[in-house]
């Protein structure tokens, strides 16, 4: 043997032993799609042996393959003579591998990015295709973890500390968007406004912490009475709100009765003292004369104020 063979076969194994130890999957398949290398990390991975999966068809050896959608991708391949991809974020995964993370286990299987390039012969055609699978589980980890976090403090931005109800400013807002909805198509919607009747006397007689323990149990009645397209929110102190789209003054009067008379049947028990105490609403639907959404509260806010002043535990609609 030459000294130039010797070289030539020493770079062979030299190579060999890369695309074995390489910490990336390595699959070429020939024209139909059998299996001609199989490397350590996909021997590892799949519990498939390398010399299992020679020369076996990949989609009979993994039947769990998106055949369809990895057939377009690997015929363009070839067709094309250009590199195809396919992100972690469009496809989470190809092959359905466990994670392996000791310290950072918080995943249960293998986030992968996949790059499928073509293999050229001697006459510069494309004989085989290299499916490259990459390990990026602790990136789409993090990065899943990071939009977690965000959209936590988007909802915690939202969210009023005490109720869990929407707060002020996110609820004005929806309350904005309802009414440009309503002044676009015409439609029909109601806004109901309350508060708790005489809550000061309840922070005089039984302290602040009594007083929230009320605002609480109040929006937690709110929110398992309300329909799932109504949003409603607290609007400052022992005051609400409720909209209610596609919803007429008369179905919200029925809706708010219901929400009064469950409350003055259901007194609050704090620290073994028992709170009685009753709400008062008032009514505004949508009507093409509001100027803006903050007339729409200032009907439903007088609404209000004559259930006050007709003696409270009422509502009222505005005329």
């Amino acid at each position: 043997m030459t000294q130039s063979s010797e070289l030539d076969m020493t770079g062979l194994h030299w190579m060999m032993q890369m695309l074995q130890t390489v910490d990336v999957g390595l699959v070429v398949l020939d024209r139909s799609n059998k299996i001609q290398l199989w490397n350590s990390f996909m021997e590892n991975h799949s519990g498939v042996r390398t010399s299992k999966a020679r020369d076996q068809n990949l989609f009979q050896l993994f039947p769990e393959l998106p055949e369809a959608w990895l057939s377009r991708k690997i015929e363009s391949v070839f067709t094309l003579d250009s590199r195809a991809y396919s992100t972690w974020e469009q496809r989470p995964y190809l092959f359905k591998f466990k994670s392996y993370r000791p310290l950072t286990g918080k995943s249960d299987v293998m986030y992968q990015n996949i790059t499928i390039i073509p293999l050229t012969g001697i006459d510069k055609s494309v004989s085989h295709v290299c499916i490259l699978v990459y390990d990026v589980t602790d990136i789409a980890v993090g990065k899943l973890e990071l939009q977690k976090a965000n959209a936590e403090l988007e909802r915690l931005s939202r969210t009023d500390r005490l109720t869990g109800l929407n707060n002020r400013g996110f609820w004005e807002e929806s309350l904005v968007q309802e009414f440009r909805r309503c002044s676009r198509t015409q439609g029909i919607s109601s806004l109901i406004m309350f508060d708790i009747d005489h809550f000061k006397k309840v922070n005089d007689t039984y302290g602040h912490q009594a007083g929230d323990e009320v605002i609480r149990v109040v929006a937690s009645t709110l929110i398992q009475m309300q329909r799932e397209t109504d949003i409603s929110g607290r609007y400052g102190g022992e005051e609400f709100g409720i909209i209610l789209p596609d919803t007429g003054a008369q179905e919200a009067l029925i809706m708010a009765n219901r929400l009064r008379q469950f409350i003055e049947a259901s007194p609050v028990t704090y620290e073994d003292m028992e709170i009685k105490f009753t709400i008062s609403l008032g009514i505004c639907e949508f009507n093409s004369n509001l100027n803006d959404h903050t007339q729409w509260l200032e009907h439903s806010d007088q609404a209000l104020y004559q259930s006050k002043r007709n003696g409270r535990n009422q509502a009222n609609i505005f005329e």
